[in-house]
């Protein structure tokens, strides 16, 4: 009367091809019968990537998981749950993606592979966390990561769906920086300002008076400044080389634009060749027509003039600790300071998609600007 489940173990074969080398290839049952009476097959990987049967088999496994109905937990490898994820489950945004995979393979994969689900104990995972050589919220990354893992796992039937185990983890601290974020007094910027280039210095003016993620600045188009209402949409990044959402559905939001950051855009776009003013983009690589990659201009512009300056070490991020802090120093409301940091924890109290900027917001807006502006004889 009832059709008994199995897991499907399938087999490995070895195939060649007429160019390249050697590739696994997993075959299995299935109930419906294929063409021909062959069986259906899913490439794993070359005998590069798998040189040996055992690791083509680990690389299987979780391709089995998919198929077998149902997957019974002591026989999932926590690796294949993860190789799993990274194959179905990584974020879209490639940022985010990189920064999961590098947990998944650094971290995670290499301490857990061969353990089953049913072992991968919270007590377990608890100390090996706490032994990590990490930062604290570096470990914070990694629980959070784990426990994406077992959620995926549960969606997956692969276990009960029960309380995530996980959740049971106490690790004190890893909401912690092992470092305070760095913010510059105008002091520090008006001597970081004498040491750069003209564009790389109206790109951090930029970011210190919008308080914007590197992203986020990269991804600025002209299209998206109202020079009659002065303000500035943001609505996307630069991820990457590639364009992308920004990070948060709260992070897309109108800012102000004080008018004299509005007269340092204008004497930027003077400066711009015709062709890349075409582009659309306000920071523009003129040997690509794309974005400048804020990396390449923090190695060789950035920190070599923060050097210079004598201020330390220092990245794109710090301007909007900067900002962040200058808007405290003037003792800004915390909601409007919330409000032009656009963070997602507030999303449930504000419209995140008002098309209007208050003037709470403006005035607080304007004398950062005002205090950090670099005069007409630096500029």
């Amino acid at each position: 009367m009832f059709k008994r489940a199995r897991h499907q173990f399938g087999w490995l074969e070895r195939k060649k091809r007429r160019r390249g080398p050697e590739v696994w290839v997993w075959r299995y049952h299935e109930d419906a019968p294929s063409k021909k009476g062959s069986k259906p097959a899913v490439l794993v990987g070359d005998v590069k990537q798998y040189p040996t049967k055992a690791d083509a088999w680990k690389a299987a496994e979780c391709i089995r998981m998919a198929v077998s109905d149902p997957v019974t937990a002591d026989l999932v490898k926590f690796g294949a749950l993860v190789d799993r994820y990274i194959r179905e489950a990584l974020p879209e945004r490639k940022g985010t993606a990189l920064r999961y995979r590098s947990w998944l393979v650094n971290h995670i994969k290499p301490r857990w592979q061969d353990v089953t689900l049913p072992k991968v104990k919270p007590l377990l995972v608890e100390t090996w966390i706490k032994d990590l050589q990490l930062a604290p919220k570096s470990k914070g990354h990694v629980r959070s990561m784990m426990h994406i893992l077992f959620e995926w796992a549960m969606r997956w039937e692969l276990m009960e769906c029960n309380r995530n185990p996980m959740s049971l983890l106490k690790i004190k601290g890893l909401t912690k920086r092992a470092k305070e974020p760095r913010a510059l007094s105008v002091e520090e910027l008006q001597r970081l300002w004498k040491h750069l280039d003209n564009h790389v210095r109206t790109m951090s003016v930029v970011d210190v008076c919008l308080g914007l993620r590197a992203s986020e600045l990269f991804g600025l188009r002209w299209e998206d400044i109202n020079w009659k209402e002065l303000r500035v949409k943001i609505q996307r990044s630069w991820v990457y080389g590639r364009i992308e959402e920004v990070k948060t559905e709260g992070s897309e939001k109108w800012l102000p634009l004080d008018s004299g950051l509005v007269e340092v855009l204008r004497r930027h776009r003077k400066k711009m060749e015709p062709e890349l003013i075409a582009t659309g983009w306000i920071f523009v690589n003129p040997s690509t027509g794309k974005p400048w990659w804020p990396h390449k201009l923090l190695r060789f512009h950035l920190i070599p003039a923060a050097e210079k300056a004598g201020i330390g070490r220092i990245g794109w991020h710090t301007f909007r600790h900067t900002y962040s802090t200058l808007l405290h120093a003037y003792g800004t409301d915390m909601k409007v300071q919330q409000e032009l940091l656009r963070h997602s924890d507030i999303r449930t109290t504000m419209n995140i998609y008002t098309h209007t900027v208050s003037p709470a917001l403006r005035e607080a807006n304007s004398k950062v600007v005002r205090m950090v502006l670099p005069t007409e004889k630096t500029a």
